[in-house]
């Protein structure tokens, strides 16, 4: 009997112990967020997994319920960060690392998300017919001067309606409108494709000038494809009047449900740590949310620029005046 139990303790300790993990459902491109993982993976020995959810993620959130594997969400834009925490598939997340490593202004003041990122919508303007110092402002791009000259992806773009979004913090509904049919009346061809799409156009003498995120300069440059693209244009951070150049953000929020609550909470606070967000400037051309991180060198390199000093929960709550406004005055069409 003795021998028996011996052996049936020896063969318990010799059992592996059940891996951490953290599951993901990611909005964010999984070459984007791999280098990060991969490296949380190696310092921790939690497994990261993730599912890429390009849409219906809110949905698929609110169906799963209480039965979600997920215990995070990645997404870009604080419209998506705040559509995931207003349709209750979140919770508050408390932690000193958090508050420490990431400013007030990129973080919700109920602590359900946290930026990790960020980004400037700037203008790409062409080195060869745009002249400096021809566009320094969000207001110049409705001017007649530029009729015929602007390439823009769709108006109904996330990133589009966040920047419309901020000019109705700005200056109003009424001129947020008489800006956006100016941008129309102002655009080369139909709106189509992505970013890079239209630096492709400007290229292409389609048009002079776009607006885009800062970042996807850094993956033209870094594509053979598209180098020629990136070669051909400038980039130039132009402010609202009365304020600076806009700005938005890539983060994270903890699910309601989050079966790996302790591990997640690891892998939020990783990703604010100096390591994490060296990486996400070095790999993915975004500027680190956490202070004394610098940029990389690429992107240092752009230029300086002043950050608008607007809430992004404000700009999240003009989202819907300014999808409406887009359908409004048909941008699209």
């Amino acid at each position: 009997m003795k021998r028996a139990l011996l052996a049936l303790a020896l063969s318990s300790t010799a059992l592996p112990a059940l891996a951490e993990e953290v599951n993901i459902y990611s909005h964010r491109q999984p070459e984007l967020i791999q280098p990060l993982l991969d490296a949380f993976t190696a310092e921790t020995g939690i497994e990261a997994n993730v599912a890429f959810v390009d849409k219906g993620m809110v949905e698929r959130l609110v169906a799963e319920g209480d039965r979600s594997p997920a215990d995070l969400v990645l997404t870009v834009d604080i419209a998506r960060l705040s559509q995931v925490v207003e349709a209750g598939v979140t919770q508050p997340v408390a932690s000193d690392v958090l508050n420490a490593n990431i400013p007030a202004e990129f973080r919700d003041k109920d602590n359900h998300w946290f930026g990790l990122t960020s980004r400037a919508r700037i203008v790409y303007a062409s080195k060869e017919r745009v002249k400096d110092g021809e566009v320094t402002t969000y207001e110049d791009l409705a001017d007649p001067k530029w009729k015929g000259r602007i390439c823009s992806r769709s108006g109904t773009n996330d990133y589009n309606i966040a920047l419309l979004s901020a000019y109705i913090a700005h200056h109003g509904s009424e001129a947020a409108t008489q800006w956006a049919e100016g941008l129309k009346a102002n655009l080369a061809r139909k709106p189509t494709g992505n970013d890079r799409d239209q630096v492709k156009g400007i290229w292409a003498g389609e048009c002079d000038i776009s607006i885009g995120n800062t970042y996807y300069m850094g993956q033209m440059l870094a594509d053979p494809e598209q180098q020629e693209w990136a070669n051909s244009v400038r980039i130039v951070f132009p402010v609202f009047e009365g304020g600076a150049t806009h700005m938005n953000i890539s983060g994270v929020a903890m699910t309601k449900a989050a079966p790996n609550h302790d591990a997640a909470l690891k892998l939020m606070e990783w990703l604010s740590s100096d390591e994490a967000q060296r990486i996400y400037a070095e790999t993915n051309n975004e500027f680190p949310v956490k202070p004394g991180v610098p940029a990389s060198e690429l992107v240092a390199s752009w230029g300086t620029f002043t950050p608008d000093g607007l809430s992004l929960t404000d700009i999240a709550g003009h989202r819907a005046e300014a999808l409406k406004i887009m359908e409004q005055v048909d941008f699209d069409g």
